[in-house]
């Protein structure tokens, strides 16, 4: 694929994903994309998928723009970007001039892959977490695999609102309000006494350079987005080390005391890791849960793609438990957790 289809390819998926705007800058990349200039070569650089499921260059260049904007830092784009509303010519000439006048910039922010920490997937494992302790009521040790900022370790501190009623935290920082298709998940209280998280580039929300970072892979036309990770990184105590997932696994694997849930999760994670470090995880995780008992049961909470990567059918929602070595196929969700169709 080039770098032309990969910007178009991306346009119709943002689109799908209620972003107009980032369908109409990734429309003008596509139209007016600079092969020849330093950023165009850095771009060319790249071999293999160049997607959303790869290098994700198409994100990583809008993001750019966005961190433009969100710092100030260019005064045609802040007035093309919301809140502020611009025509089709306003936003190219503004897009392409921030092209060349922040080349330097754009190639030190593209270095890295995005990264979102979407908040609003959290709705899913709390629903998936609620399951989980109907089966096995224990405290949990929580471990998540690509936590990027760590967010997504705080789902019990979230609530969510549906129209057939609302669950979560009692004392509740922010409500998630998905579009919810099914009954409502199991009324069980989920208790989280340990929660730790790796990532090959594990972002500090607190530090003000990684808000930045996750704040600019948030649309600039979904200004809730930004507030829901806001307010999540206001009350965030979980840590993410810095490592390879399924390394880091082996040893927590190992450290969680009698009469404790160990509870694994990711969320749209799983498909960027190699394939042999899936298959790793996969056995590593299953001898972990042949291991377990009643008293030491395991959970493993996946929110991942199962081949449609559009966002047309969103993620699985699949719960896998031990002992019993139960799998629940507990639904679908939108990959920025818009929408749930729970099946559970």
């Amino acid at each position: 694929m080039s770098l032309t289809e990969a910007f178009r390819d991306q346009a119709d998926t943002c689109k799908r994903m209620g972003s107009p705007l980032m369908g109409r800058v990734l429309s003008i990349l596509a139209k007016h994309w600079d092969a020849t200039s330093p950023l165009g070569q850095a771009m060319a650089a790249y071999s293999g998928d160049i997607g959303p499921a790869g290098h994700s260059l198409p994100l990583r260049i809008t993001g750019g723009l966005h961190a433009l904007v969100l710092q100030g830092m260019d005064d045609g784009l802040i007035a093309a970007y919301p809140p502020n509303a611009a025509d089709n010519a306003t936003l190219e000439a503004a897009v392409l001039s921030a092209l060349k006048t922040h080349q330097d910039f754009l190639l030190d922010w593209t270095r890295l892959p995005p990264q979102t920490n979407e908040v609003r997937r959290s709705a899913a494992l709390i629903a998936m977490a609620r399951v989980a302790c109907a089966h096995f009521n224990r405290p949990i040790v929580l471990s998540e695999l690509g936590a990027s900022g760590g967010l997504n370790l705080m789902w019990d501190h979230f609530g969510v609102a549906t129209s057939q009623g609302a669950f979560g935290a009692d004392d509740l920082v922010l409500t998630l309000t998905p579009e919810w298709e099914g009954a409502l998940p199991p009324a069980t209280s989920p208790v989280v006494v340990d929660r730790l998280g790796v990532d090959l580039n594990p972002l500090t929300p607190g530090h003000s350079d990684d808000l930045l970072r996750l704040s600019a892979y948030l649309w600039a036309d979904q200004p809730h987005r930004l507030e829901l990770t806001r307010a999540a990184a206001s009350v965030l105590t979980a840590h993410v080390e810095k490592g390879d997932a399924i390394q880091w696994l082996t040893a927590r694997l190992e450290a969680v005391p009698e009469g404790h849930m160990h509870m694994i999760q990711h969320t749209v994670a799983w498909q960027y890791f190699p394939t042999e470090a899936q298959a790793r995880g996969t056995a590593m995780i299953e001898a972990a849960g042949a291991r377990a008992t009643p008293e030491t049961p395991l959970a493993w909470m996946q929110m991942e793609t199962d081949g449609d990567r559009t966002g047309a059918v969103g993620a699985a929602l699949t719960l896998r438990l031990w002992p019993g070595d139960l799998t629940l196929n507990l639904g679908r969700a939108d990959f920025h957790g818009r929408w749930i169709r729970w099946a559970g």
